[in-house]
């Protein structure tokens, strides 16, 4: 290690990523994989998954943002890419001149979008965006026949695909995320009753991969899995995946605490007896949340031991006990230390969070290593 780099890092597995996207692809048989590396690729680094994804031929990549679609195109990243949230009208352009393909979520942004391509003397990739029960963005299933017939109507626009999102498909029940599945065929019944060749359908999530095999069709979006961390429990997550992400940081002070002496702000733990307390030089600045305080664990010397008091913005204090601990020593938040292992799915858990807020909440403040 460089010693004049921060003694707190994510290292990144990109292997395992290669790992991940492979047991998916398999997993789903004939439909395709778009990887969603959204988020900096939740927090694992944008440029250098898409350019492993890529280097994996995956047939495209999906993110949220029109810039995050131009920071992949600057980072020589060719393959299709498909933003999937809403755009407002002055972003239109950028889609074009980046070769990035558009989600239409309405019939007024189809026309904006087929305008603008019509005067930029270009066509624009376009998937239709069927709302089925999220609520967020896209036109109703009950009256999605106006966005297919408006979109056959468009002279700019080549539609390449269609799509919906689950609203619940982690849940145990997965009646809602059947409903979902239903409405959303059932649209799709406009192209076969109208002789018409059907664009790509897409709906499954990371846990519709996993849970409704039914809801694979054309194309998969895993995003949380190709990180490998799931949001379903070990008997649903029947793909073997592996965590890209370890969380380190190291011992930089060593004190003895006495009984009753609380520790950090608002003296919210204290001792019952002295004991030996290390901080590390990590807190919620970095993304380790506050709400972690007097819940989370962290391995140190092969052993786990107990976040105490109030998490800090910059740093957070560990009880090790009896045990031993010099500056220097490694301690890890996330990932496998020896015998012991702390998931992402561990450290939402204790935050009372979901795994996808753990991973994207880590700051840049935090320096990544690849490893190849």
């Amino acid at each position: 290690m460089n010693d004049t780099q921060r003694p707190t890092w994510c290292e990144i597995d990109l292997s395992a990523i290669e790992h991940n996207y492979l047991a998916i692809d398999a997993h789903v048989g004939s439909s395709q994989v778009m990887p969603i590396v959204k988020a900096d690729a939740y927090g694992h680094g944008h440029r250098q998954v898409a350019q492993r994804l890529q280097e994996l031929n995956a047939p495209c990549l999906g993110v949220a943002y029109v810039e995050e679609g131009i920071a992949l195109r600057k980072a020589d990243i060719t393959l299709p890419i498909h933003v999937l949230g809403g755009a407002v009208e002055r972003q239109i352009p950028l889609f074009l001149e980046h070769d990035l393909t558009f989600t239409a979520p309405s019939v007024d942004k189809l026309h904006q979008i087929d305008e603008a391509a019509q005067s930029a003397k270009t066509e624009a990739k376009v998937h239709l965006k069927i709302d089925t029960g999220m609520e967020r963005i896209g036109v109703h299933h009950y009256n999605a026949d106006n966005l297919l017939q408006a979109a056959l109507n468009c002279r700019s626009i080549k539609v390449e695909g269609i799509f919906s999102h689950f609203a619940s498909a982690d849940a145990p029940d997965l009646q809602f995320a059947r409903l979902q599945l239903e409405r959303f065929l059932e649209v799709l019944d406009f192209y076969p009753r109208h002789d018409l060749p059907t664009p790509v359908r897409h709906i499954a999530n990371s846990s519709a991969i996993l849970a409704l095999p039914e809801a694979h069709l054309d194309l998969v979006r895993p995003g949380l899995l190709i990180y490998g961390v799931s949001q379903l429990t070990e008997a649903v997550t029947n793909i073997n995946i592996k965590a890209a992400l370890s969380w380190r940081s190291e011992v930089v002070y060593f004190k003895v605490v006495e009984a009753g002496n609380p520790v950090s702000y608002g003296g919210t733990w204290a001792p019952t007896e002295a004991t030996r307390v290390v901080t590390l030089p990590v807190g919620y600045a970095d993304g380790y949340r506050r709400a972690l305080s007097n819940r989370a664990q962290v391995i140190i010397n092969n052993q786990k031991h107990n976040v105490v008091g109030r998490v800090c913005m910059d740093q957070t204090m560990i009880d090790i006990g009896n045990s031993s601990a010099y500056n220097g020593d490694q301690a890890t938040l996330i990932g496998s230390s020896a015998d012991h292992r702390i998931t992402v799915e561990d450290l939402a858990e204790w935050a009372d969070t979901i795994p996808y807020e753990i991973l994207t909440a880590i700051t840049a403040r935090v320096p990544r290593r690849w490893q190849p």
